[in-house]
Order: C-alpha cells, then sequence, then structure tokens
C-alpha cells in the first residue's frame, strides 16, 4: 500500500497510525538519546522541528509499536516518562504578562492531567515544581522537549521592548531546568534562532547546541538516498508529466530544492518543498511562500547590505552565537532562518585553528524567490510588473540591443522614490546584480583576478560581458577595466568579449560605455 503524503502533518502518532510517509530518522534520534542529555538544535522553518520533538514524544513516552519497521525499534530499552512538552507557537506570548499567564495555564493542565496540585506563586518554581512532583509520582525521570522556544522573541522582533521583557520570561523559565537534573530524564529545544548563552540560556550552560554538530546534520531534511528511497513513485509520477528523463528530473529537483547544510558536507532537500512539489507534479516556490518577514527586508536595506554577497560569504563560527536583539548581524538572521546555508568549512593555518565557514543561498527555490522579494522591494514596483521584463532584457543582451535592455534599466530606477535613494555604490550595485541574477543567466559577482576585483561577469551562450560600475562615471567604469586588463581571465574562453562601463545611478541618468574585445 502507498503511504500518502505528508502535507501539513507533524503529529508523529498520525503519521504512522493513517499510514502517511515517514523518512525513517531514528538512527539520527538514537545516537541523539545516547549521546547526550540536553540539546538545542536550530533550523529554519517548516524543516521538520515540530515533527522531530512529536517523535521524541512518542518514543519517551514508550510506545514501541508507533516504531514498528524503523530503526530503533529494538535498540533501546522501551519505559514510559512523564513529558512536559510545550510548543510556544500554541502559546499567548503577545505580551510578558500574556505569556506568563499563558505558561501558568499549561503547567496547570499538565499537572491536573496527572492529579496534581501546584502551590508555588511564581512561573519558575511552578515549573520546577511540576517537574519535581511528577518524578516522585511515576518513579520516573521527566522528558522536557520545547518546540519554537523562540516564538515569543522573533515575533516581536521589531518591538524591542516587547521582546526584552519575553526574553526575561523565558529566562527565569528554563533557568530551573539545570537545577532539576537529578529529575530529569532528556531535555530538548528546538527553535529558529540561537540567542546567545549569556541571554537566554545562561542558566542552563550544560545545554549542548548541535546545530552545525555534523553528527546530526541530516536529522531533519532529506537527503539524496532518501529521496530515492522513499519517493521512488512520486519521481515516477513527475516524470511522466515531465517529460524529460529521469536523470534530468532529478537534476531539476536539486537545483530547485537541494543545498540545505550544516556542516559543509551533507546537503538534504527541503522537505516542505519536496512534499508540495510530489503532490501538486509541477515545481514552485513553495517554502518561501510560507511567508517572508517584513523585518528581514527593512533590515537588509536600512543596513545598505551588499546582496551580492549572497553569492558567497566567508564568516567564523560566531556569526552562529550572535543573535542578539537590538544588534542583529544580518548573516546570522539569514543562515538561522534559511536563506543562507554553510556550502564549505575550513580551518585557518594559525595555531589556533580557527574555523571558518562558507556561506551562501542553498538553491533555486530560496535565491529566486527572495532576489524577486528583495528587487520589488527595492525599486518599490509590483513583482508582477517587473518579471516579464526579464525575459526582454535578457534577449537585448543576447542581440546586443545594449541601448534597449539600459533603456528598461532607466525605467526601472526611474520608479524609485526619490526619499529612497542612496548614494551608496552598494545600493545601485546590489539593484543591478538582483537584475542580472533573475534573467536566468550566469553571473558571477566580485570575481578576483590578479590586478583588481571585477564588479561583474555575466555569460551568455556566446557573449562575455565584463562589468564595472561606477555612480558617475561611466567612461571611468570602462577605462577602469582596460587599465586593469580584466579580460586576460577571459581569453581563452570561446565566446565574445564585451567590454562594458555603468554610471550615472545617483541623478538616475544612467550611461554605460561598451567596447567589443573580442
Amino acid at each position: 500500500m502507498t503511504n500518502k503524503l505528508p502535507l501539513g502533518i507533524q503529529s508523529f502518532k498520525e503519521l504512522r497510525e493513517e499510514n502517511y510517509l515517514y523518512i525513517d530518522k531514528t538512527e539520527d534520534i538514537y545516537r541523539l538519546i545516547e549521546s547526550g542529555k540536553y540539546y538545542f538544535i536550530s533550523r529554519p522553518r517548516r524543516f521538520g522541528k515540530s515533527l522531530l520533538v512529536s517523535t521524541l514524544e512518542e518514543l519517551f513516552k514508550g510506545n514501541k509499536e508507533l516504531f514498528k519497521g524503523l530503526n530503533i525499534y529494538n535498540k533501546i530499552e522501551w519505559k514510559e516518562h512523564p513529558v512536559i512538552k510545550i510548543d510556544f507557537s500554541s502559546i499567548d506570548r503577545n505580551n510578558s504578562d500574556r505569556l506568563r499567564k499563558s505558561l501558568n495555564s499549561f503547567l496547570n493542565d499538565i499537572a491536573y492531567e496527572y492529579g496534581l496540585t501546584l502551590e508555588r506563586d511564581y512561573l519558575g518554581s511552578r515549573f520546577a515544581e511540576l517537574i519535581k512532583k511528577l518524578y516522585q509520582q511515576t518513579k520516573s525521570k521527566v522528558v522536557v522537549l520545547i518546540d519554537e522556544y523562540d516564538k515569543p522573541i522573533i515575533d516581536h522582533i521589531t518591538d524591542i521592548d516587547t521582546a526584552e521583557e519575553n526574553k526575561e520570561v523565558l529566562k527565569s523559565f528554563f533557568e530551573v531546568l539545570k537545577p532539576s537534573d537529578e529529575y530529569l530524564k532528556f531535555v530538548f529545544l528546538t527553535g529558529v534562532s540561537k540567542f546567545s548563552k549569556v541571554s537566554i540560556f545562561s542558566g542552563l550552560n550544560n545545554l549542548q547546541d548541535i546545530t552545525i554538530d555534523h553528527r546530526f546534520s541530516t536529522i531533519m531534511g532529506c537527503t539524496y538516498q532518501e529521496l530515492l528511497k522513499y519517493f521512488n513513485e512520486e519521481i515516477e509520477q513527475l516524470q511522466q508529466v515531465s517529460d524529460i528523463s529521469r536523470k534530468g528530473l532529478l537534476e531539476e529537483i536539486r537545483y530547485w530544492y537541494n543545498g540545505y547544510s550544516w556542516d559543509g558536507e551533507k546537503r538534504v532537500y527541503n522537505p516542505f518543498s519536496i512534499i508540495n512539489l510530489f503532490s501538486s507534479r509541477r515545481f514552485n516556490n513553495y517554502w518561501f511562500t510560507t511567508g517572508t518577514p517584513s523585518f528581514l527586508i527593512d533590515l537588509i536595506k536600512e543596513s545598505n547590505y551588499d546582496v551580492s554577497q549572497l553569492e558567497e560569504i566567508t564568516v567564523s563560527g560566531y556569526v552562529f552565537d550572535s543573535y542578539e536583539l537590538g544588534n542583529i548581524d544580518i548573516n546570522s538572521l539569514l543562515f538561522q532562518t534559511g536563506y543562507l546555508t554553510i556550502k564549505e568549512t575550513k580551518s585557518t593555518k594559525r595555531r589556533n585553528r580557527v574555523k571558518l565557514y562558507k556561506l551562501a543561498t542553498p538553491n533555486f527555490e530560496v535565491k529566486e524567490s527572495l532576489l524577486n522579494y528583495l528587487l520589488a522591494n527595492y525599486l518599490q514596483q509590483n513583482l508582477a510588473k517587473i518579471q516579464p521584463l526579464y525575459m526582454e532584457m535578457l534577449e537585448y543582451l543576447e542581440e546586443g540591443k545594449m541601448e534597449k535592455f539600459i533603456n528598461i534599466i532607466k525605467s526601472l530606477f526611474a520608479g524609485i522614490p526619490y526619499n529612497l535613494q542612496l548614494k551608496k555604490e552598494s545600493y545601485y550595485h546590489s539593484i543591478f546584480y538582483m537584475i542580472l541574477s533573475l534573467l536566468g543567466a550566469d553571473i558571477n559577482l566580485e570575481v578576483m583576478t590578479d590586478k583588481g576585483r571585477i564588479d561583474g561577469v555575466l555569460e551568455l551562450e556566446n557573449k562575455m560581458y565584463i562589468i564595472e560600475f561606477k555612480l558617475d562615471d561611466d567612461q571611468e567604469a570602462l577605462d577602469q577595466i582596460k587599465d586593469r586588463s580584466y579580460y586576460e581571465k577571459y581569453l581563452n574562453y570561446n565566446q565574445e568579449i564585451y567590454l562594458l562601463g555603468i554610471g550615472g545611478f545617483i541623478d538616475k541618468d544612467i550611461k554605460y560605455q561598451i567596447e567589443r574585445f573580442k
């Protein structure tokens, strides 16, 4: 019998009892519970965090039959433990008072379920009291599972006062876990963001952050081997309606939805997008459309972030711990929300062997969707108006009709409200990069040569454009390409080479100088 696709299903029990498809992650789960006791993991939205928490819940409740046929079935001693599971997406978090009351109400419900009465007054004390009394009544250690712990903070990320107040509530709530250690069997927290240990987790310094731990890099998501094993029938059905070879189809799926990595080696597909792909049998931007926070777009614009960096960013490991209210690092935010992923890791030659990480957008779905969204926001124009122009611009570049190409660029820049215009090269560089990237052409930014750095290299089938941007002078831009011989790097390419200098951004009278080199 074919398993049903689990669209929107986050309950492990429902998946197993109602014959929904489940990618067996219990080998990773077994390694998790055998390796430690206190864990935190960060993953983007719609990546399987809630399902993982639900799976752990059923496992520690001793529901062995739900795991029949799975890797872990005969590996552990099945024993029932009391489980405190809190999903912060279902907790009232509008302000600190309502958050506190909602958590107190939740603790009372758990106590009532076990026939207990809580007597302490303060939230943290009541949490500790519940843990101890559950242990005393059941004679089994307690399991605490926290899903989306950071919801009360990130939902108010643009309202710092409310976010800070909610953070203090969470801090006092979680800090009782460490002194309750003797009554606890296992503690697991998930979230999108990782706030530094000096804030929320200062009282829980024994918490292992396994976000970028290579042992658990595929505990969520779908590997290539899992794609072939669990979705073979769906791949065949999609192939029939796609009129493409199996090899070509698998490459297309990889291009759209693979590429997420938390160790720089093993890569996974976005499970939400994969399931939606096989359900609807058409390629589309599924994950992105589930919600992109407007504050993220505003932060990128306000900080003059050069969007071309999304091609590749090198950072140290500190970026994964630098999520602080009022001082959010954009690369950290983009990584934790899923718009950047680890492409590669390497260690420096220094004695202390500092580890460096190369970050980039994971796949076509994320990159195209994010750039479209950003571009429409930068240009203050409707996306439906911009997208039809891409094909025209690409045709003009392929045919060498530069005047017509520049005229479209002018029309787009003309729509930018005066108060949004910035006299910064990175602002216009970002817009131009987004436009070129969305054409569907092969664009490389900030290309290093032995004589300098090229702003952009655009490769078409028979043509190559070496591009330099200047805020004012297009001739100066062209002269820089020639003076620094940027073209030398491409002399062996079997393409016509065009040197293209572009300027005049500040007054929106965009001009260009172009010369054919080869």
